[in-house]
């Protein structure tokens, strides 16, 4: 049983929440989020200002997407209100990043410049060797955060590469001369 799903989710003030079959749409001041969801395993009612969330049977996979659904229903309530943030550093002597209509581009020690395509419904800035990427959607933002950082991973001798900021690299010693 999902003790995060029991309870009531609170619709915040001018934001907006519809089911539509096996559709579940939120509507708020910075965006509109879809999400599809399996309408015969968990039910979404929407009562005042409060959404509730019900396993529709009692099987092993209702009671899992229970508490699932009820996470991506307060995703999605709080993105639309606020957006989420990750924020990326590029390290290393040489390496930038800009961004380029609607591609992100890095030069960071290849032989050629690598581009990545910005998702819809995101928002892209590199200032210096930060890179911010802000959205309403949780998960676009963190997969295409973790897109950005698998282009050049942050290794562990000099620590070049793209990192999150608040990820810490432990760092190796090296070689060192024998005497």
């Amino acid at each position: 049983m999902s003790r995060i799903a029991k309870q009531p989710i609170a619709i915040p003030k001018g934001t907006e929440v519809t089911v539509s079959g096996s559709e579940l749409r939120v509507k708020g001041p910075k965006g509109t989020l879809t999400r599809p969801f399996r309408a015969e395993d968990v039910t979404i009612a929407v009562e005042g200002d409060t959404v509730l969330l019900k396993p529709a049977r009692e099987n092993r996979l209702a009671l899992a997407l229970w508490g699932t659904y009820a996470s991506h229903l307060r995703n999605m309530l709080k993105g639309v209100v606020e957006p989420f943030e990750k924020k990326l550093v590029v390290e290393g002597i040489g390496y930038r990043s800009e961004v380029s209509g609607a591609n992100l581009q890095f030069s960071i020690g290849f032989s050629h410049p690598v581009k990545i395509a910005i998702p819809e419904g995101l928002t892209v800035k590199a200032e210096k060797n930060v890179i911010s990427i802000t959205g309403a959607d949780k998960d676009l933002v963190g997969a295409f955060a973790a897109k950005v950082r698998s282009v050049k991973k942050p290794e562990p001798y000099k620590g070049k590469g793209i990192r999150y900021s608040d990820e810490v690299i432990r760092r190796k010693q090296g070689k060192r001369a024998t005497a």
